[in-house]
């Protein structure tokens, strides 16, 4: 599989029972359907996530790429309780790509993150 994003070839990395694709040079991550969900949790699982977050920064800025696996255009997305994550979304597939550090800063809720999640909740 190709890199949405700087179009290099992907290598298949398994972490405990959960296998994603990393670029071998951008170093962003490609996950599968919930994939991304099932390692948040897991101990450890930061170490799929080596790449450089300043080269993930620049990276970032491409918003218009094709779904690696079904070659639809993905869409732009923001987490919604840590809106400083951007990542794409195929609606197809329902694949995920994450540049080089969103996938760490996605696992870990900073105190900033935490507290903007309790007031949105208390607007409701």
């Amino acid at each position: 599989m190709q890199c949405p994003k700087c179009l290099n070839e992907m290598e298949k990395v398994v972490f405990e029972h959960v296998e994603i694709d990393r670029c071998d040079e951008c170093r962003g991550i490609w996950f599968d359907d919930l994939e991304h969900e099932e390692l948040k949790v897991l101990k450890g699982a930061e170490i799929v996530d080596d790449g450089d977050v300043r080269v993930g920064k620049e990276f970032n800025k491409i918003d218009r790429i094709v779904c690696p696996k079904c070659k639809t255009r993905m869409i732009r997305m923001v987490d919604r309780v840590q809106p400083h994550i951007w990542y794409e979304s195929c609606s197809v597939c329902n694949g995920l790509f994450f540049d080089a550090g969103e996938f760490n800063d996605y696992r870990e809720l900073t105190i900033i993150d935490r507290f903007r999640d309790l007031l949105v909740k208390e607007r409701r």
